[in-house]
């Protein structure tokens, strides 16, 4: 089991590299970089005289390409440990195959609808929030591998789980993970419109949010930020309610707060590429935070 967690956490930390060099690739807008071929790039195996925006995403191709074969290598040593398919580490595993095949299949669908680069029709959005949902449901696969393992590795009598036997701490788990993906949904909809439609300045960016003839993703912008600050509240206030608040508990509450101040430097700097990177990479350390708060509740 401590070697299936080391295997579960390198593949964990490339498989966030590779979404936020994916970021990157969105951010200076190299979607169309290769042009609307798929897997081909501009035509080419490799592409021989690439400019910038193409070696940003035929990197992503190919990173993304070792991601897949590091989440099929970590199913298959989960598979050579347990045999039972029944068991929670095993359907984990089986879940981030599922869930790596869907982000091939979204890249390739991106790429061949050419819904990258400058597109702003409705379409480009709609894929982007269901990319964001399914990376999640891929980083909480891996996540709830790595943090079963370790957590058998300690106990081996443990019955890891993800869900809380009562009813009433299910629902509750499910709202505070269900807000937190509303939250990514729409910050992948803002960094898309501060890409599409860069404000000169904090100001200009709030006139062009209320204008009346402004794009719809202008006008989303708005709710990333209020809908982060009232989660952002409700949740660091759930997670330090007692005494004994776990330090797990408080890292989560943390990062949380530390997420909160990035948001608000993202807006003031009017959303570097740097910053964003940034602002995703801690927002990724806060679902796995939250994963792993939420499996270590269950085992109680």
């Amino acid at each position: 089991m401590k070697s299936l967690s080391r295997v579960a956490g390198w593949v964990l930390a490339y498989t966030i590299a590779v979404i936020l060099w994916g970021a990157v690739v969105r951010a200076t807008g190299s979607g169309a970089g290769c042009g609307s071929h798929w897997p081909l790039c501009n035509g080419e195996v490799v592409p021989l005289q690439p400019s910038l925006k193409t070696l940003i995403e035929f990197s992503h191709r190919l990173t993304s390409g070792l991601s897949l074969l590091a989440v099929f290598y970590l199913y298959y040593r989960v598979r050579k440990l347990i045999p039972n398919r029944a068991d929670f580490l095993r359907k984990s595993a089986f879940l981030s195959v599922i869930a790596i095949l869907l982000e091939a299949a979204f890249g390739a669908g991106l790429v061949l609808l050419e819904l990258v680069g400058l597109d702003e029709s409705g379409m480009r959005a709609v894929s982007i929030i269901l990319h964001l949902v399914n990376t999640s449901f891929l980083t909480a696969a891996l996540m709830a591998v790595w943090e079963g393992a370790r957590i058998r590795s300690e106990d081996e009598t443990a019955v890891v789980r993800f869900w809380p036997m009562a009813a009433r701490e299910r629902w509750k788990a499910r709202l505070w993970l269900g807000g937190f993906l509303l939250i990514g949904a729409a910050g992948a909809l803002t960094a898309l419109g501060d890409t599409l439609f860069k404000p000169a300045s904090v100001l200009d960016g709030v006139r062009s949010d209320f204008a009346p003839d402004a794009h719809f993703l202008e006008r989303l912008r708005i709710f990333h930020p209020a809908i982060a600050v009232l989660w952002a509240l409700g949740r660091i206030l759930s997670l330090v309610d007692t005494d004994q608040t776990s330090p797990l508990k408080k890292q989560t509450a943390l990062l949380i707060g530390i997420n909160i101040g990035l948001g608000v430097a993202n807006i003031a700097l009017l959303a570097p590429v740097w910053m964003q990177v940034v602002h995703l990479l801690v927002a990724n350390l806060i679902w796995m935070s939250l994963i792993r708060v939420q499996m270590r509740e269950a085992i109680r």
